[in-house]
């Protein structure tokens, strides 16, 4: 969302301003409210945080906020853009004829080879439409297929958690039986890994721990690898876009009420629950159960996706339902607070809408993290409200005979299972839908809207900040030495929007024209510099021109040394438990760009009002980071010059290599940032014609060696 900015600006006569020293002597004189240190310096944010939701003031910037959000999930779980929707190709068979109602045996396809397995339950003679629900199981081994032991079943009922011996075995059946009695059709279907959808094995979906050599390359890799995750495939986009083509089959069957329909589920369903109702608003209802909260945000590794809850939460992420009806929960566990904190907040932005009561928590701190009898009633009571079921309320569930595992089970010699855990699916799948979303890509980038609609947002959201939101950036001096014919300065630009700091030299020419450079590069400021602290020899061709040159130390750039990207505390190899969280290096470095270049337009380098130009060169690792601020910054970077060095994202093997950036190659990697910056002036090395796309840049040096790139560079930029 925008912030204010406030920006360091010369105050004096009109004689005085056109003094550099006067500039100068105003510049050093201004003094932030220091810093202790970086914010990014501190412990790393992990699923255990605090995700607070702030609601808006007023419905306008509520829609902004929505959209901005909602992009985040849909990039987070690789479906900007959604991937083509192949045919189900659903199967339905093996009716069971019940006393009301029927269940039934399914599975289709959400993706070629990819099988979502589940039960189907209608209600028997169906008049008209009826509503659809989907119900989400969520973390419970063999949820839709198993049974509660004996014991286990008397305590709850003891606790007044189940009502039944026999119902009680299968709260996951009791739930689809008694919306089918209510005269609902409902779909329930199976996570990767449980019950029947048995192609992944649940090591690998829900215990993943250590990373795979073998599925770690730069074709043919696996899911969790730095592949995987620089393409933005992960198990819970694979949960995500099953949601969503489930969905799609419950709304093709003829009985189904587009108008009414509904999605539940607890736990790691709650959480599936909260990201279909987010995205689609085929979703009339939602009903995520012990999952909203400003705590825990889903420990397992398949409810996490790197670059999703980045500023964000599942507060948030419930609050993307509003204005449609949605009702939760508490219990003992990371939701208890929700009642003060996170729900007055949800019923705020309700309010805003005139449709407070259409949020409802049903308070349940007594009951352990499960969909207990109770929830499931306050859940039946509140569909039979808002879809008009005509039910006496509050809905009690009836007693049922549960089936047995043989009657649910999808896979019969009939209809043969595929090939359990099997990684070469793994590897086919993932490279069906990085195909996939290759050529869609491909084809967006020909166009100028297909950039500006689909690449650029996206390439927003990978690192994190617009320049609208760079925010408040100010100057702390510390040293100042005069060197002649240019003054060589020393301090921190520190943005006090994200509490951050930037180490930098000044390098300001006493005959000021107005312009300046950011010069880049692997050793931070001291590239400013060649052997025995003289100017480097194209650095000082930009200071005899005028033209000030500003060299810093990105964040973990210090003393010349790059450090690697750090990871939260976890003895589990899983990126998106960082980078769910928390920006990769390669994004803060970029944000430090970003900083200096708004702090140089609102300093106003030199005797001129404005400055002319502000342009960054970035040689080394720092030549992507400069054509990704400048996908941000847009024309405010009046000349880029950059030197990739062939460097692909798409390459990386190690997700903490420093330049390793979730989702960087899905959006056709280093060629795509290219086409979103070359209808600027633009000055490329390191690549070649036939690996770029769209529209060439002004200038492409190709592969020569490094004095002559930056030589060629600088003549270029002398040129403006």
């Amino acid at each position: 969302m925008d912030r204010s900015y406030t920006g360091f600006s010369c105050v004096g006569s009109s004689s005085q301003m056109k003094s550099p020293l006067f500039f100068l002597s105003t510049f050093l004189s201004f003094a932030a409210a220091g810093l202790a240190a970086d914010i990014r310096l501190e412990a790393l944010k992990d699923l255990n945080g605090y995700f607070p939701f702030t609601p808006p003031s007023d419905l306008k910037s509520w829609e902004s906020r929505k959209a901005e959000v909602q992009r985040r999930i849909l990039v987070s779980q690789g479906l900007w853009p959604m991937p083509t929707k192949t045919p189900l190709n659903a199967v339905i068979h093996g009716k069971v004829e019940c006393e009301d109602y029927t269940v039934e045996k399914v599975y289709f396809q959400s993706a070629p080879g990819l099988f979502v397995t589940g039960n189907l339950y209608r209600p028997k003679n169906v008049q008209g439409k009826v509503p659809g629900i989907m119900f989400a199981h969520g973390h419970w081994t063999d949820a839709r297929l198993s049974s509660q032991p004996e014991d286990k079943l008397r305590v709850e009922i003891a606790s007044g958690a189940e009502r039944f011996a026999s119902g009680g075995k299968s709260r996951f059946q009791s739930m689809c039986v008694q919306l089918a009695r209510m005269g609902c059709v409902v779909w329930q279907w199976d996570m990767l890994s449980d019950s029947d959808a048995l192609q992944f094995s649940r090591d690998v979906i829900h215990g993943f721990a250590t990373q795979r050599p073998e599925m770690n390359a730069v074709a043919d890799w696996g899911l969790f690898s730095p592949q995987a995750e620089a393409h933005l495939q992960s198990v819970m986009g694979l949960h995500t876009w099953n949601a969503v083509r489930g969905l799609d089959f419950l709304l093709s069957l003829p009985e189904v009420d587009p108008a009414r329909t509904a999605v539940t589920g607890s736990s790691g369903g709650g959480t599936q629950t909260m990201m279909l109702a987010a995205i689609d608003d085929r979703i009339k209802l939602s009903f995520p159960v012990v999952m909203v909260s400003t705590a825990m945000q889903g420990g397992c590794s398949c409810e996490n996706a790197s670059l999703l809850r980045l500023n964000t939460g599942n507060v948030e992420f419930a609050a993307l339902c509003a204005p449609r009806p949605q009702g939760m929960n508490t219990a003992n566990d990371w939701t208890k607070e929700m009642a003060s904190k996170g729900f007055p907040e949800l019923q705020a932005l309700y309010g805003l809408y005139g449709k407070k009561d259409n949020v409802f928590l049903e308070r349940g701190e007594h009951f352990p993290h499960n969909y207990n009898a109770v929830t499931r009633s306050a859940f039946y009571t509140f569909l039979n409200k808002h879809f008009q079921l005509g039910q006496s309320s509050p809905v009690i569930e009836r007693d049922y005979q549960p089936l047995s595992r043989e009657e649910l089970t999808v896979w019969d010699k009939q209809h043969p299972a595929p090939k359990a855990a099997d990684p070469d699916f793994e590897r086919s799948l993932l490279k069906w839908f990085n195909t996939d979303a290759e050529t869609q890509l491909k084809n967006c980038v020909a166009t100028s809207d297909g950039r500006e609609r689909v690449i650029r947002p996206a390439v927003e959201t990978l690192i994190g900040r617009t320049f609208a939101e760079v925010g408040d950036v100010a100057w702390e001096p510390s040293a100042k030495l005069d060197r002649g014919e240019y003054l060589e300065m020393s301090g921190l630009v520190t943005n006090r929007t994200f509490k951050e700091e930037i180490a930098v030299t000044f390098l300001y020419p006493k005959k000021q024209g107005g312009r300046a450079v950011i010069w880049l590069d692997d050793t931070g400021k001291a590239a400013l510099f060649g052997a025995g602290g003289s100017l480097n020899k194209e650095v000082r061709r930009l200071v005899e021109q005028g033209i000030t040159v500003i060299g810093a130390d990105l964040l973990l750039q210090t003393s010349g040394v790059s450090e690697p990207t750090r990871t939260v505390n976890s003895k589990r190899q899983v990126p998106s438990y960082t980078f769910g969280y928390n920006h990769s290096l390669f994004a803060q470095r970029t944000h430090d760009v970003l900083t200096l270049v708004k702090f140089v337009q609102a300093a106003k380098v030199g005797s001129h009002a404005n400055p002319t130009t502000v342009s960054v060169v970035g040689w080394n690792t720092a030549g992507p980071i400069t054509l990704a601020a400048r996908c941000i910054a847009g024309s405010s970077v009046a000349r880029a010059a950059a030197d990739t060095k062939g460097f692909r994202f798409g390459k990386l093997l190690d997700y903490r290599d420093a330049s390793f950036l979730p989702g960087g190659a899905k959006y056709l990697d280093i060629p795509g940032m290219v086409a979103l910056n070359a209808s600027l002036p633009l000055w490329l090395a390191g690549e070649v014609p036939e690996t770029l796309v769209g529209q060439l840049p002004t200038v492409l040096e190709g592969r020569s060696e490094g004095a002559i790139k930056q030589a060629s560079a600088v003549s270029w930029l002398l040129k403006e």
